[in-house]
């Protein structure tokens, strides 16, 4: 059996809260997923994220893997338009991981009427870069020196950040 074989993508629940927090905290840690500081609470990020479109990557019961949306505004308008965020753990990368969570975001989204996946990524996450446009997603411009990191190997530095959308080829 291959590992991304080995890999069930499931509906994120509280339960999976203790792994997806460890696999965010992993990207934290890197410099290059975020300019958050620390993990949220499993309150705070449930509040933030949508319980229809949240998916965690399983590896023998363990999380490896979680990607979760956000609306990006409350206006009627933009009902179809959301922002998503999608982490591996380091043991998993390149082993299909986030391409098997970003393919079930997508289903879930586009079965929700939603034609627009939107994320910001740093420039030098080439990783993740390369697995967005490999499921349909286009850099559409660089916000350049948007935030200043507060953690990490970069802390103080002005940071760019890439913006990356994937419009649906069957919704809008």
């Amino acid at each position: 059996m291959t590992w991304r074989a080995s890999v069930e993508i499931v509906g994120m629940e509280a339960g999976h809260w203790p792994g997806v927090a460890a696999v965010y905290a992993e990207g934290i840690a890197t410099g290059h997923a975020t300019f958050e500081a620390e993990v949220p609470s499993w309150a705070a990020f449930d509040a933030s994220r949508s319980s229809a479109h949240r998916w965690v990557a399983l590896r023998d019961g363990a999380v490896v893997g979680w990607a979760a949306v956000s609306p990006t505004s409350t206006r009627a308008v933009y009902a179809g338009v959301v922002e998503h965020s999608v982490y591996v753990a380091a043991s998993a990368r390149g082993h299909g991981v986030g391409r098997a969570l970003l393919d079930a975001l997508v289903t879930s989204t586009e079965a929700a009427g939603i034609w627009t996946i939107q994320s910001g990524i740093f420039p030098e996450n080439v990783a993740s870069l390369a697995l967005h446009r490999s499921v349909g997603f286009r850099v559409i411009g660089t916000r350049e020196r948007v935030g200043r990191m507060t953690h990490g190997p970069l802390a103080g530095q002005w940071r760019d950040v890439r913006l990356l959308e994937r419009r649906s080829p069957v919704v809008g």
